[in-house]
């Protein structure tokens, strides 16, 4: 008989609710935000002195910077690259006010590649070109039967017209997406050249 009450009762406090504990409101609060993730080395890309590579040369007198930067330099991120660097992990200087000519040259095998100058790296899969500075983009950039196809070259000369730091951009589509870009910096104290990957293509 005390073993048919003892259940009975469960049964009973089971049926209102009353063996449930109450609930803590702290646990049915929504769970806090993840902070911000911080900028990734990419992000904020290469630290450590400037160099001059045999492929960069700055005349202070005329005030000019002249560079060749090849796509497909080296095999890294199958072909798609600039000198051997994606993912940001070189970054171009160049002083305010001088006229920039990039020598663009396509070594990739498979692949036609362009280049323009951007002030951000965000353009998803099939980026729209929107270069910083009038003339800072290669013909056709776009076209993946159009843009610098593999062998050939293109001369592109322009102003860097105001300090600040930008990004070198693939705009064949998919080709930002998966990581062909790199820094491009515009100095205001007039220093110049080049972080990170320097491999010699010249």
């Amino acid at each position: 008989m005390k073993r048919l009450l003892t259940l009975s009762l469960v049964a009973v406090l089971s049926a209102c609710g009353g063996g449930e504990p109450a609930e803590d409101p702290a646990e049915t609060e929504a769970a806090p935000e993840p902070a911000a993730q911080p900028a990734t080395a990419a992000d904020q890309g290469p630290t450590g002195e400037l160099t001059m590579p045999s492929w960069f040369s700055v005349d202070e007198a005329s005030e000019t910077v002249n560079m060749t930067v090849v796509s497909g330099a080296t095999s890294a991120k199958n072909y798609w690259n600039y000198n051997g660097a994606a993912d940001g992990t070189m970054r171009i200087t160049v002083p305010e006010g001088y006229t920039v000519t990039i020598e663009f040259v396509n070594e990739d095998p498979n692949m036609a590649h362009s280049f323009g100058i951007e002030a951000t790296r965000d353009g998803g899969a099939a980026p729209q070109p929107n270069p910083v500075f009038a003339g800072a983009v290669t013909e056709n950039p776009t076209s993946m039967m159009e843009a610098t196809m593999t062998g050939e070259s293109e001369t592109v000369t322009f102003t860097a017209g105001a300090a600040g730091d930008y990004f070198m951009v693939c705009y064949v589509p998919g080709h930002l997406s998966t990581g062909m870009w790199i820094h491009f910096r515009v100095s205001d104290d007039g220093s110049a050249g080049v972080q990170g990957v320097v491999d010699e293509v010249m």
